[in-house]
């Protein structure tokens, strides 16, 4: 065969391989390099619609318990130019739609858990909004059933890879290099308050005594409580007000907590361990509602400790970053002489992965995904308990469970509501 024929026949036979179906090239999942990816939304009320229009990902699929969410996520891919998208009130049928790559998980976070095991085993890969979990345990199955059918995991915080960290004035890169350089000394102490943004959704809690409501005919209530235990509808514990019951998420400390302590996590080296205790000063909690609390400290095994205030609660002249050797305050201000000439010297952070349709192209993982995702998830999870207990509470940090107590390690792994189940 001469060259250019080779050529020729060569092209051919590339050309048409490319346009196989993914199911023929390599089972579920398989991404060809000539595809472009396809993305499903479950739950289009909130979260769900502010990422239409994520690049790489072509929308194809959404879904919603409630008909009139759903009939505007309709429209709304309209009004972007992304034309029809296919409509599900069932997240099962999203999930396995063969025309869905990347299941985007915006639902409250009691249902996180099982829709990402769930795609996991469909053969999909998962961006979840945070928190990661609603408890320990769930995000310990997540992490299981994520590496044992080898999917890619996004978790939708990013302050530990891009933009101003909240309140000081500052991205994390710069603090990271500070951090690993030891000018600070050790062990570190971080203070993370309404002095760094952390008011926002602070007063997200709950009411006590719900009145019960008739179930609108738009709303598939049952469904929307899905393993969550059943409790008569009011309109005040769902959709964007369902922050303030335990059942469904933590209030303000689970909604932002993993946002502002997640780089935090990084910036420590504590992406493979947990803290060993965590105290807290706060009213006793109700059983149902979430309230408001004035402290909660965690406190690792070297030493090292996140403190978060509540809103109306400590002195705005604490430091941000405090240790042995220096202090940092807002807007990236450190008190070590001649610090920034000295910080100079000392080596870049690795580079972190951010490219999420190249991680799953590659099947590497995402800066953020479902193993340091679920480290730092678990502090909000770990805050969630002993707020509920209203006492400090001691963690192994390997078993990833409480020491010596059973009603806090009850609410590591909560019953779920039939037919659900991890």
């Amino acid at each position: 065969m001469d060259r250019r024929s080779f050529i020729k026949k060569t092209a051919a036979a590339t050309a048409a391989f490319t346009i196989l179906p993914r199911h023929v090239l390599g089972g579920k999942g398989y991404i060809a390099p000539s595809d472009q990816l396809t993305r499903g939304i479950i739950g289009v009320g909130g979260m769900g619609v502010g990422h239409y229009d994520y690049p790489g990902a072509r929308l194809t699929a959404i879904c919603d318990v409630d008909r009139n969410h759903l009939a505007a996520g309709v429209e709304l891919a309209k009004t972007k130019g992304i034309g029809s998208v296919a409509a599900y009130e069932n997240w099962l049928d999203l999930v396995h739609d063969p025309n869905v790559d990347v299941v985007h998980i915006a639902t409250p976070p009691h249902w996180h858990a099982l829709m990402s095991i769930e795609a996991a085993k469909a053969g999909k890969d998962i961006w979840c909004e945070k928190p990661m979990t609603r408890t320990i345990g769930e995000g310990k199955r997540v992490v299981e059933a994520v590496k044992r059918y080898n999917r890619v995991f996004r978790l939708n915080t990013w302050f530990r890879f891009k933009d101003t960290f909240y309140g000081l004035g500052t991205t994390v890169f710069p603090l990271k290099k500070l951090v690993q350089s030891g000018l600070l000394g050790w062990p570190l102490t971080v203070t993370i308050s309404k002095h760094t943004g952390f008011d926002w959704k602070f007063y997200w809690v709950g009411k006590e005594n719900l009145t019960p409501e008739p179930v609108p005919s738009e709303l598939d209530y049952d469904m929307w409580l899905g393993p969550a235990p059943y409790k008569p509808y009011n309109p005040h514990r769902v959709h964007q007000t369902f922050r303030g019951y335990w059942d469904y998420d933590g209030g303000g400390l689970c909604d932002m907590g993993q946002h502002y302590m997640d780089p935090v996590q990084y910036f420590l080296g504590k992406d493979g361990e947990s803290p060993v205790k965590v105290e807290v000063d706060a009213p006793l909690q109700h059983y149902d509602a979430v309230g408001t609390w004035r402290e909660i400290k965690y406190t690792y095994a070297d030493g090292c400790k996140i403190v978060l205030w509540g809103a109306d609660y400590g002195d705005p002249n604490t430091p941000y970053i405090s240790g042995p050797n220096g202090n940092v305050y807002n807007n990236f201000v450190c008190d070590i002489p001649d610090w920034q000439k000295k910080l100079a010297e000392f080596p870049d952070p690795v580079p972190q992965q951010v490219d999420f349709e190249s991680c799953i192209r590659t099947r590497q993982k995402f800066a953020l995904n479902e193993v340091n995702g679920h480290r730092s998830c678990s502090l909000v999870n770990m805050g969630a308990v002993a707020l509920q207990l209203n006492r400090t509470l001691h963690f192994d940090s390997d078993k990833m469970e409480f020491i010596n107590d059973d009603a806090a390690n009850r609410l590591i792994y909560q019953p779920m509501r039939g037919p659900w189940k991890l």
